[in-house]
């Protein structure tokens, strides 16, 4: 059955009221499965030249440099589980990315099902070994910005760790938004041809606009659909402009449950459905009459 990922990231503004909220409406009113934050170490993350120079949108910095900014959007470990359990309040899955190895030991010991390795940080290999050894849950991975050849060298080195069954590969397009034309669905075919039969699941990973390009994803076989999610997409900050906002999110999480009931061979010949209407309706000579 599809899992949809409500990607919260840091659209809380650095707010633990806001996120509540986010998990809250992810959860009531859009019925999805999942909802996924972020977690940074910024001075292990960020060199120093990075940390202290301006943030390069201005317009969307939430302090006077990128380290400033980025640290007013963190959350502590101690509030990663306080939103975990409002996660579990609102009995919806609680799960988070992890950009560095001082974040996937923190978030590891909270015990959520699955973490998240960003596009960004999935050639980290000490970050992903050290969550390969210690870490029992589902890992998902994005491969945006990604070579086929380093597609190949993650799953290679999660085979080598025994722990490919429970990688998910996402295929997904780094931009905010995506072009249509750079979405390039087609690479999920890719990933089902090259590695489905090695590891858990291929899921998708989406920045673009409206939901049509999720649901065409599920016909070509994902099972995880991750997109960001916003209260507002009009709010400062990089991702909201590429995420959905509750009502958007509501009729994905219904398309997508729709189409995938719509996604089966026929039972028999004629559906009981159908049955009725052949009754009725069907124009049938016999072959003998005809010839």
């Amino acid at each position: 059955m599809v899992q949809i990922i409500a990607e919260i990231g840091c659209n809380h503004k650095g707010d633990m009221e806001t996120a509540k909220e986010l998990i809250s409406v992810a959860a009531r009113v859009c019925k999805a499965d999942v909802a996924k934050f972020q977690k940074r170490n910024n001075v292990e993350l960020l060199p120093p030249e990075q940390y202290d120079a301006p943030h390069p949108v201005p317009a969307n910095s939430y302090g006077d440099t990128y380290g400033a900014h980025r640290e007013a959007l963190e959350f502590t470990p101690d509030q990663h589980q306080e939103l975990l359990d409002h996660c579990r309040s609102e009995r919806i899955e609680y799960s988070t990315s992890v950009w560095d190895l001082t974040s996937a030991k923190q978030m590891a010991a909270l015990n959520p099902r699955l973490l998240k390795i960003p596009s960004a940080t999935n050639l980290h290999w000490s970050l992903q070994e050290w969550l390969c050894r210690n870490y029992d849950g589902e890992i998902h991975v994005s491969t945006g910005m990604t070579t086929r050849e380093e597609i190949a060298e993650i799953v290679d080195f999660y085979e080598k760790f025994d722990r490919a069954k429970d990688l998910v590969l996402y295929s997904c397009t780094s931009g905010y938004p995506v072009a249509f034309e750079d979405i390039c669905l087609r690479e999920i075919e890719t990933l089902r041809e090259r590695y489905g039969d090695r590891v858990k699941a291929i899921g998708f990973s989406g920045h673009h606009l409206g939901i049509a390009a999720d649901v065409a994803a599920l016909a070509l076989g994902v099972e995880y659909v991750e997109r960001h999610f916003t209260l507002d997409r009009t709010w400062k900050g990089t991702d909201h402009a590429a995420s959905l906002e509750p009502d958007g999110l509501r009729r994905l999480v219904r398309d997508l449950n729709h189409v995938e009931q719509a996604l089966t061979f026929k039972s028999e010949d004629i559906l009981p459905v159908e049955q009725v209407q052949r009754d009725k309706l069907k124009w049938q000579d016999s072959a003998s009459e005809a010839a």
